[in-house]
């Protein structure tokens, strides 16, 4: 059955680096030969999102070849002071198609009367037209990404009819307290496969290898609409 909220873009540019979050700390760094699926919500989220909803990915289609590219860079010390010297390995010149969808935050019951699937699904799709409401990254903040429309398939890709290929032990994605109802934060674990280009990603309730990364309570804003900070009085003031 097709998902009446689907969408369907590319995103690519000159480099990616899609690391385990352990290695964000400093360090040698050296990416995932394909994006995460913790990456790919992240691209979607600075397209297009709100706290109605979470992002759900579906499928990924490696467009071009995998290639690594090294650069010397200059990490900060965060045990310390000033900078020390480093090495990432990045993947260079990458382009992907991505399909996902969107499914109601059923833990957002202060958002209940958002709800309104082809608004959102309408908004998404132009966001996605005008390459996003905020800077897409491609894993760090280095990695400049650039999105555009697309049918998901179209194209000849480099890993067409390629046949299987595995990653092992990848990291999938992070559980949040509050898109799962709990006062606990994990991070999620699984084994990707690629077969001809094309990686089909696993629910994030699907996963079967979880750790807890910490406790952690839920403690979203709430929106007051224009009453919030004084908005309103300062718009009736205006309108005088």
């Amino acid at each position: 059955m097709v998902k009446p909220n689907i969408v369907e873009f590319k995103v690519e540019g000159k480099y990616a680096l899609f690391t385990d979050p352990l290695t964000k700390l400093g360090g040698e760094k050296c990416s995932y030969h394909i994006p995460t699926y913790e990456a790919l919500k992240g691209i979607l989220s600075s397209v297009y999102w709100k706290p109605t909803f979470t992002w759900v990915i579906d499928e990924l289609r490696v467009m071009k070849r995998i290639k690594t590219q090294t650069r010397a860079s200059k990490p900060i010390i965060y045990s310390g002071q000033g900078h020390s010297l480093a090495i990432y390995t990045y993947l260079s010149d990458v382009e992907y198609q991505v399909r996902a969808h969107f499914e109601w935050n059923m833990n957002r019951q202060d958002m209940a009367g958002d709800r309104c699937e082809n608004k959102h699904h309408e908004v998404a799709k132009r966001m996605i037209e005008k390459g996003g409401r905020r800077d897409i990254f491609l894993g760090a903040r280095e990695c400049q990404g650039y999105v555009t429309p697309c049918s998901f398939g179209e194209g000849r890709g480099d890993y067409d009819d390629y046949g299987e290929i595995s990653f092992g032990m990848m990291f999938h994605g992070f559980d949040y307290p509050d898109e799962i109802g709990s006062n606990e934060f994990y991070a999620r674990l699984w084994q990707p496969k690629m077969n001809d280009g094309k990686v089909h990603f696993i629910r994030p309730d699907k996963c079967t290898i979880k750790r807890l990364v910490r406790p952690m309570k839920a403690n979203p804003p709430k929106s007051v609409g224009l009453n919030e900070e004084g908005l309103l009085d300062e718009l009736d003031t205006k309108t005088l």
